[in-house]
Parts: structure tokens; C-alpha cells; sequence
């Protein structure tokens, strides 16, 4: 148990270029509170003790500003940076090296029982704000962008960026070409189709008035 405290310890370290003394990481990183309150409520839940585990996941929720479903099964230097906002459902299986970081969510997509929650591979960074939801896997050695909403498979060695999250990079090849200047506005095309449907019925009105002579 205290190994596996003291690799948490380190990982920070590696990851947080921030992070400045032991005394510091260990009393104020949300992350790790969340991840050690998380290991004890995944032991009850395994135990069966769902109400309990459900309890230790919510004062830790309360503590931290950070979700973690009692059920989750979580890999080996995991590390969650800043943390306020991070979600993470009761199926969801995140394996070893994986990095998160404030406001990411990973959800299910329904009422559907059994596995409704992503399985994150191995070295995997998701970014602030992203939202993986689904059951399906995200590959080893992948990146989630900033603010993606994910709703598919995301093979290895992947970057997935954008809503819907699309691949712009694979094994180090960049997939198409990624235009920051422009990216898709859903609201702003919602309005382009309005105003093209105005301008059809404008056009269709004037034309049944040109036929009636203008009455």
C-alpha cells in the first residue's frame, strides 16, 4: 500500500512541472485525495458494501470537486491535474500512465445496464473539458483535446480533437488537415439554415404573387 502511495507521489512530480515538495503534493492535491479515497471505496465495493462505498465516494466528491464512482477500476500512475469537475462512471476501466485533467467527463449514454462507460488505454491524456462517453475503448498512447465530445472508438496512437471528436493524427500521421479558424459552430449553421429557409419561402411567396398578378 505504501509503494503504491509513493509511486502516486512521483507521478505527480513527473507530470506537474508545478508540484514543489512532498508536503505540498500530499495535502493539497485534490487528485491524489480523490485517488486515495477511491482506492478504499473501490475495496468496499468489491466487498459488496455498495452503500458504504457510495458514502466514502461522496464525502471525497464533497472534499475534492472530483466524481469517481466507487465501481471504476483505475490502473497504476494515474493522475488527475487540478481535478475540479472530473467525472468518472461506475464501468469506466482506465488503465496504467493515464492523465486527466479539470472538467472531463467520462459518462455513460443511457439507462442501459451492464457496460455503459469508455475503457481508456495505456498512456492516455485527456484535456481539460472533454467529454468521452460511451462504452467503447480509447486506445493506448492516445490525446483527447480540449473540450472534444468523443462518441466513438478511438484507435491507438491517436489525436482526437472537436464535436463531434474526429482523428487528426494517427501513429504520428497527421489524418486530413485541422483548421483551428474553422472549426465547426453548431449555432451559427443552425442560423445559416434558418436564413436559407427564410430566403426560399421569400422567393416561393413572390413567385405565387407574380402568377396572381400581384393580388
Amino acid at each position: 500500500m505504501f509503494r503504491r502511495m509513493k509511486e502516486d507521489i512521483e507521478t505527480i512530480f513527473e507530470n506537474d512541472p508545478a508540484a514543489r515538495s512532498w508536503f505540498e503534493v500530499v495535502f493539497t492535491y485534490a487528485g491524489l485525495h480523490a485517488l486515495w479515497a477511491h482506492r478504499v471505496a473501490h475495496w468496499f465495493y468489491r466487498k459488496r458494501w455498495f452503500t458504504l462505498a457510495r458514502v466514502i465516494s461522496q464525502i471525497s466528491r464533497f472534499m475534492t470537486g472530483i466524481e469517481i464512482h466507487p465501481g471504476a477500476t483505475i490502473g497504476r500512475r494515474f493522475f488527475i491535474d487540478h481535478g475540479m469537475g472530473v467525472v468518472i462512471g461506475e464501468t469506466c476501466e482506465i488503465g496504467d500512465d493515464v492523465l486527466l485533467y479539470h472538467g472531463v467527463t467520462l459518462g455513460g449514454t443511457g439507462k442501459e445496464r451492464g457496460k455503459r462507460h469508455p475503457t481508456i488505454g495505456n498512456n492516455v491524456v485527456i484535456s481539460a473539458g472533454a467529454k468521452v462517453t460511451g462504452s467503447f475503448t480509447v486506445g493506448d498512447n492516445s490525446r483527447i483535446g480540449t473540450n472534444a465530445v468523443v462518441l466513438s472508438e478511438v484507435p491507438p496512437n491517436s489525436t482526437v480533437v472537436g464535436i463531434p471528436g474526429r482523428i487528426v493524427k494517427r501513429d504520428g500521421v497527421r489524418v486530413g488537415r485541422l483548421e483551428h479558424d474553422k472549426l465547426p459552430d453548431p449555432v451559427v449553421d443552425m442560423f445559416r439554415q434558418t436564413q436559407q429557409q427564410i430566403d426560399e419561402l421569400k422567393m416561393e411567396l413572390d413567385s405565387m404573387k407574380a402568377r396572381s398578378g400581384g393580388k
